[in-house]
């Protein structure tokens, strides 16, 4: 029996976008998994990308000559269109093809797609257990219900995400770069990976919450960090990757855990370095755990600082403040490590005023990246519920449901004062580029290795211009 899996993930940058940059270079990960879970039950398993096709019409060329007996598509909100018209697009190929959908989207809205006939079966949360069983189940001749639950998995018994039907396919369409995923800063060389140790999130953020415990419950549930170490070595020998991304929601929430990693990560002999998620009130609490990590090789956390308004992240349950957050920024700043700034403008009740306090952190914090959106309005979350009771939704489609700051998403918002404060929070203050153009040439001229190379040659010019002829 064989599934094929079709990633939809094109309303970003649509068809013919393969490789560039975190949009359309970057593996799905829940893909990835699913695959490694089926091949390990010994079904076979291929991957159409849209992401690496031409048009609908290509796609439609792919499924008849590939001739699936299961079509799979895993979708968040905002690539439930594409995903929903390649299920047509399989039914009128072939309506003998059983279609099954989950991800996200499907487990939040499973109003949205429960009686759609596109799709004859609906996976709910994780599915590493549940879709293998299935695919016995089918072979067998045996029945399964339409919409089938999910069973949390011992994350440490899982195999290793299968990277290998991402890259595998993309070759096929011209993807020639070595990294099996693109880099996207430069503090991290390709080849360059990304990596997953625990799934779920402990904190209370009302755009997030209850969307993530729904998806994989209540807390965190972490692989062992020997685990995640010999996946790193995995990964080492078959990519020999220079540098890698940890894409937890918050890998630092567990203080133990971090220090068992980063104790593990250098006596295996790793010096590669890493980015990875953390939050402000951990930086602030934890400096030493902040400089262990810095010392084995973390370049940069992704910071959602959201807001520079106190009363806006109460709003949003954050739970931090905007001296938390300028304090956070100091710490990353004695470390030197990079700042990716994640943060909204346009939230519902925010204040003119507030916008302007969120700008005004922004300039102080001085990111090396930044990250903004305009507050988007997503299914399963608490703020989501709000804006629905309070009609201030504008989302007409779910391409809309995009974290992107181009395009109103709300009522009741000056979205022509919010491009101007967006374009104003990424103005940097006259000392801070002076002190960036410092900064970048003491390292241009004070690294040791370049240092060493000019030293080298000053000794071969001077050794030749002694050399006796």
């Amino acid at each position: 029996m064989k599934l094929t899996f079709i990633y939809p993930g094109i309303t970003g940058k649509g068809f013919n976008s393969l490789g560039e940059g975190m949009d359309s270079g970057w593996i799905s990960h829940g893909v990835a998994s699913l695959s490694a879970a089926v091949k390990a039950r010994g079904f076979v398993v291929d991957l159409i990308d849209l992401r690496a096709l031409r048009d609908w019409e290509h796609l439609r060329a792919e499924i008849a000559e590939r001739r699936p007996d299961v079509v799979g598509v895993s979708m968040m909100s905002v690539d439930y269109s594409p995903g929903m018209r390649s299920l047509e697009i399989v039914r009128e190929v072939d309506p003998r093809i059983v279609t099954i959908v989950g991800g996200p989207h499907p487990t939040l809205l499973l109003s949205e797609v429960e009686n759609d006939l596109r799709i004859d079966h609906i996976f709910l949360g994780e599915a590493e257990l549940t879709l293998p069983d299935f695919l016995e189940r089918l072979e067998r001749g045996k029945p399964s219900p339409r919409v089938i639950p999910s069973i949390h998995p011992d994350l440490d018994a899982l195999p290793f995400s299968d990277r290998d039907l991402f890259l595998d396919e993309w070759r096929r369409w011209g993807y020639g770069l070595d990294s099996p995923e693109v880099p996207f800063v430069a503090e991290l060389p390709p080849p360059f990976v990304t990596i997953i140790a625990g799934r779920g999130c402990i904190y209370n953020c009302s755009y997030c919450q209850p969307a993530e415990r729904r998806i994989f419950g209540r807390g965190v549930r972490r692989r062992s960090v020997s685990n995640v170490i010999a996946e790193l070595k995995y990964l080492r020998d078959r990519y020999r990757f220079n540098s890698f991304m940890f894409h937890d929601d918050c890998l630092t929430e567990d203080r133990d855990w971090v220090i068992a990693f980063c104790q593990a990560y250098r006596e295996a002999g790793f010096r590669q370095p890493f980015f990875c998620q953390s939050r402000a009130d951990i930086i602030v609490k934890n400096e030493d755990m902040v400089r262990m990590m810095a010392e084995v090789g973390l370049k940069g956390y992704f910071i959602g600082f959201e807001s520079g308004s106190d009363r806006v992240l109460r709003f949003i349950r954050k739970g931090t403040t905007r001296a938390v957050n300028l304090a956070a920024a100091r710490v990353c700043r004695k470390y030197g490590i990079s700042i990716w700034a994640n943060y909204m403008l346009g939230l519902p009740t925010e204040t003119k005023e507030e916008v302007l306090e969120t700008v005004s952190m922004l300039k102080e914090i001085d990111p090396e990246y930044y990250s903004p959106a305009f507050y988007t309005p997503h299914p399963g979350s608490d703020l989501y519920d709000y804006c629905v009771a309070n009609d201030l939704s504008l989302i007409v489609d779910h391409a809309g449901y995009r974290r992107n700051p181009t395009e109103p998403k709300i009522k009741g918002v000056d979205y022509d004062f919010l491009r101007w404060a967006l374009a104003e929070s990424q103005r940097r203050k006259p000392w801070n580029v002076v002190k960036r153009f410092a900064r970048k040439i003491a390292t241009r001229y004070a690294s040791p290795r370049r240092v060493a190379r000019r030293v080298r040659r000053w000794v071969r010019g001077a050794l030749q211009v002694t050399r006796p002829t």
